[in-house]
């Protein structure tokens, strides 16, 4: 191994949410990094001891100058050059967005072909569950600046401000949402039963789908921005890494579904991360850029 390779930047900032019990958050996504080969630094930006949707519980915050300052004190890391992507998920509060986005700008300086993927973790098809400036924060300050986003579909029909009932819509708000790849989670199907994965970049619209399987359990969409970030970082080509990254989370799924897990069951499945054997549906979907360009 030369010293240009064993010096590569693979460590990932990883800044999201933390349960006691479950696969959400920083658990999910820190599992699946690090069992995918990438270390990883962990910040908590919420402290829970279970997801809400299992009911109320205690939610420890940190106070938001001591967040900033331990923001900071990564910033000054002697090992910052370790790092070569951030992804960031859930935030306790809107305020934490700022020191998000001053961690992500000391990384890409210290390393500019850093990858910064957010994850805007704010509601569903029930709607928002952060406080509606926690979710302006992250449309307004960290979406900007993010080289890949990952929304669900209704997270993104709120940042557009304006429903998104089909395929169409759904490629032409995330055309104009700011980063230049946007991977939509829960995204329309052509296929009947179906669910959808819409990776669109400046140069390709691709829909990898399966079957959609009822009361799936929470982390879902944590677990795929890691996952698809870690492709992303071992060289796989966008098309293989949306493949790839749908196979393994609709494969853990079923295999926690069919448990009755009311949680994703990933140390059980760490292996689909790797080698997942779930088929999913390719589809390569007209370029809604192009096809204003025709």
């Amino acid at each position: 191994m030369s010293t240009e390779e064993h010096d590569a930047p693979r460590a990932v900032i990883v800044i999201s949410s933390h349960v006691a019990r479950g696969s959400v958050g920083n658990r999910a996504a820190v599992f699946a990094l690090e069992t995918l080969g990438f270390p990883v630094w962990a910040v908590p930006t919420v402290i829970l001891p279970w997801h809400p949707g299992h009911g109320r519980a205690t939610r420890i915050v940190p106070p938001l100058d001591q967040f900033r300052a331990l923001m900071a004190d990564l910033e000054r890391a002697p090992w910052l050059g370790e790092v070569g992507a951030v992804l960031s998920g859930y935030l306790g509060e809107g305020g934490q967005a700022d020191a998000v986005a001053s961690l992500v700008g000391a990384v890409k300086a210290k390393t500019p072909d850093a990858v910064y993927i957010c994850d805007p973790v704010m509601g569903d098809s029930g709607g928002l569950y952060v406080p509606e400036t926690t979710a302006i924060a992250m449309r307004d300050r960290l979406m900007p600046i993010a080289d890949i986003a990952t929304p669900n579909r209704y997270e993104l029909e709120w940042m557009a401000g304006a429903p998104l009932p089909d395929l169409k819509a759904v490629m032409a708000a995330a055309l104009h949402a700011g980063p230049s790849t946007m991977l939509v989670t829960s995204a329309p199907a052509m296929m009947a039963g179906g669910t959808g994965n819409l990776l669109l970049d400046g140069n390709q619209a691709l829909l990898a789908e399966h079957r959609l399987i009822d009361k799936p359990p929470n982390g879902l969409g944590d677990l795929t921005a890691a996952v698809y970030l870690a492709r992303i970082l071992s060289g796989q080509p966008a098309i293989k890494a949306l493949q790839s990254t749908t196979a393994a989370v609709y494969e853990i799924l079923a295999r926690t579904a069919k448990r009755g897990g009311d949680e994703l069951q990933l140390e059980t499945d760490a292996q689909s991360l790797s080698h997942p054997m779930a088929m999913v549906q390719l589809r390569h979907l007209l370029h809604p850029g192009r096809d204003k360009r025709a």
